[in-house]
C-alpha cells in the first residue's frame, strides 16, 4: 500500500510537472502570435482580449494534457511521451487554426485581439477555435 502511495505520488509529481512546462509553453504561444509583452498587457494594462486569448489557450492545453493522462497506460515513461507528444499535435493545431483564422479576416489577428481600446469580438472567435481545436485533439486521443 505505501509502495502505490508513493509510486502513485512520484507519477503525479511528474506528469504535474511536464503539464506545467506544457501550459509554459501554451502561455510563450501565444506570446508569439500576439504583438506587446502578454505579462504586462494583462497584468499591468489589465488587457481583456490578451486575457481571454491566454485563458482559452491553457484550458485547452490542460484539457489535452488531462484527457493524454487519463488514457495513459500503466508505463509512466511511456506515459509522459504520449502526453507530450499530444500536447505538441494540439498547440501546433491551434496555432495554426489562429494563423488560418488571420488569413480569413481583415487586418492582423494578433494586433486586433490584444487591441486595449476594447474587448473586440474576434477574441470570442480565436478563444472558441483554440477551444474547439483542443477538444478535438482530446477526442482523438481517447
Amino acid at each position: 500500500m505505501i509502495d502505490d502511495i508513493l509510486q502513485g505520488s512520484g507519477a503525479t509529481l511528474a506528469y504535474g510537472a511536464v503539464g506545467i512546462a506544457l501550459l509554459a509553453l501554451g502561455y510563450l504561444l501565444v506570446e508569439v502570435t500576439t504583438p506587446g509583452k502578454l505579462g504586462q498587457q494583462i497584468w499591468t494594462e489589465r488587457n481583456r482580449g490578451a486575457a481571454l486569448i491566454l485563458a482559452a489557450k491553457l484550458l485547452g492545453v490542460g484539457a489535452i494534457v488531462t484527457t493524454a493522462i487519463a488514457t495513459s497506460e500503466d508505463d509512466l515513461a511511456a506515459g509522459i511521451l504520449s502526453t507530450v507528444v499530444y500536447a505538441l499535435i494540439g498547440m501546433v493545431l491551434m496555432t495554426v487554426a489562429f494563423y488560418l483564422l488571420d488569413l480569413l479576416t481583415p487586418g492582423k489577428l494578433g494586433a486586433t485581439v490584444v487591441d486595449e481600446r476594447e474587448l473586440h469580438p474576434s477574441c470570442w472567435v480565436v478563444a472558441a477555435a483554440d477551444l474547439a481545436t483542443a477538444a478535438i485533439v482530446a477526442a482523438a486521443i481517447s
